[in-house]
């Protein structure tokens, strides 16, 4: 049976962060007033020192937890191999990065890390006693434009089987599930420069048996056909390598890695005042992870703030509270 839970990932908050309008605690009080039950946090944005964190900045986040009742279900982590000029990390130096990751989730009371996308598949043989010591587990992001296709995607899957723990698993960005292409981006990226052009051949390529654009230009190298070609700017052509991150996979896909599955990313780009939102079938998902007996987190996870005009106010948190509103709604009709 089923057990849907709700969640709110603080990347969301970014922005009230960021320019200090919300700082941990506020962000914290809003989560619990939107109604959901969790919190997913990205301790290298808001818990000083990570992951050399005192005790002290643990005690404040331990004291907000309490305050709000919220479950702590998981950590964002990055694994930064770029620390040098002259070159990467060696392997030996990202598990011990890794590794101060697990303990401060631990410290944190989070038993869930999700590793960045793309992160190597040779850190979880060398991670996983140390998952088992301190009771973490690790789950790659499966994230459009970097998701089933995607060579090191497959490596890593590949030996999450192999090593078949429960240690080790995925967390599903619902960005592959795009049934067209956001709105906030094309109007975004129209106001800084591109044509209309470019999107109608964007838009034209998500169709309804899982036509997308990042199919299309995986398929063609990023070229265009002639008679598109001929209308693009220079502008254009800079900027659509990037609108490859949004995908339109079948629900079906996740078939045989429901398993695995640790978490699931509800990316948000717009909810509208009708409803749902904008580019996914949030209903449909749930739905489809009802049947399957799904026990998890939902996590809302808002990306439109970065699609904001200019002179338009920012949208976090009137978004965040929308689409939560909406999906419990969605719960309430599917799990009764």
């Amino acid at each position: 049976m089923s057990r849907i839970k709700t969640c709110v990932s603080l990347y969301s908050l970014q922005d009230e962060y960021l320019n200090h309008r919300m700082d941990l605690e506020q962000c914290m009080q809003f989560v619990k007033e939107t109604g959901a039950e969790g919190v997913e946090i990205l301790p290298d944005q808001m818990i000083k020192n990570t992951p050399d964190a005192s005790q002290e900045e643990l005690d404040k986040w331990h004291r907000y937890l309490k305050e709000t009742g919220l479950k702590p279900v998981i950590a964002d982590i990055f694994l930064n191999t770029n620390l040098y000029k002259n070159r990467t990390l060696t392997h030996r130096e990202c598990v011990d990065l890794l590794v101060k990751e697990l303990e401060l989730a631990n410290r944190m009371g989070l038993h869930l890390v999700r590793l960045v996308s793309m992160v190597p598949y040779w850190v979880l043989e060398p991670l996983l006693p140390y998952c088992e010591k301190y009771d973490v587990a690790v789950a790659l992001e499966v994230h459009a434009g970097m998701a089933f296709d995607e060579p090191r995607t497959v490596e890593f899957i590949h030996e999450m089987k192999r090593l078949n723990s429960k240690y080790i698993g995925l967390v599903i960005d619902t960005g592959i599930f795009c049934r067209r292409f956001p709105r906030v981006v094309r109007n975004y990226e129209m106001s800084i420069g591109c044509s209309a052009a470019l999107f109608d051949y964007i838009e034209a390529q998500f169709t309804e048996d899982g036509g997308d654009y990042h199919k299309t230009f995986v398929k063609t190298g990023g070229k265009f056909p002639p008679e598109v070609d001929a209308q693009l700017t220079d502008h254009d052509r800079l900027m659509a390598p990037i609108q490859d991150g949004y995908e339109n996979y079948p629900f079906s896909a996740l078939d045989e890695y429901m398993p695995y599955i640790k978490h699931f990313h509800f990316k948000l780009f717009e909810m509208t005042e009708e409803g749902p939102e904008y580019s996914m079938d949030y209903k449909g998902l749930l739905q489809y992870l009802h049947d399957h007996d799904y026990d998890g987190y939902v996590s809302t996870e808002y990306e439109g703030n970065r699609f904001t005009l200019a002179g338009h106010p920012m949208q976090e948190k009137k978004q965040i509270a929308m689409q939560q509103a909406y999906i419990q709604a969605c719960l309430k009709e599917i799990q009764g």
